[in-house]
């Protein structure tokens, strides 16, 4: 397995990936999926802050991160997203993608990284905490998709 930047040619098995996640699970709140042109404009934004892990050939998943809010008093402190094929899980893949953008962030001066989880996705809890992440907050009720709504956990690390 490698991990290294996302290019243009990474969008379509990226959308592949990414919109199964969107259509069927709570991981997400967002119910747009994802289009090829889309995620080949956030990967030419992001440059090096948009990493995937291929094995193979086989792209297995991948990691990016964005600004948490606008305003220059926010600039040090970025959101990342972290999604795996099934078949990845459990074999270093989303561990390999966090270290990854982590040392991208703080090359760039990053200070604090957040994770904005699912509380119905407690492996994503899990997972995170095991890298360091801490829960920061729940927000209540904040995320409506299948009908109910559902809590958000913040999780930060300081890098």
């Amino acid at each position: 397995m490698i991990v290294r930047p996302a290019n243009a040619s990474d969008a379509a098995a990226l959308e592949a990936l990414w919109n199964p996640w969107i259509e069927t699970t709570a991981i997400t709140f967002s119910t747009e999926l994802r289009t090829t042109e889309g995620i080949a404009t956030d990967i030419a934004a992001r440059g090096p802050a948009f990493q995937v892990a291929e094995d193979a050939g086989t792209l297995l998943g991948f990691a990016t991160f964005f600004p948490f809010r606008g305003g220059p008093g926010y600039a040090r402190t970025k959101e990342h997203t972290v999604i795996l094929s099934p078949e990845a899980r459990g074999r270093g893949a989303g561990r390999a993608l966090m270290d990854a953008i982590e040392e991208v962030a703080r090359g760039q001066g990053v200070h604090s990284l957040f994770a904005g989880v699912s509380s119905e996705n407690p492996a994503g809890i899990a997972f995170h905490a095991a890298i360091g992440f801490r829960e920061a907050a729940r927000l209540p009720q904040v995320g409506w998709k299948f009908g109910r709504w559902m809590d958000l956990v913040l999780m930060q690390k300081f890098l």
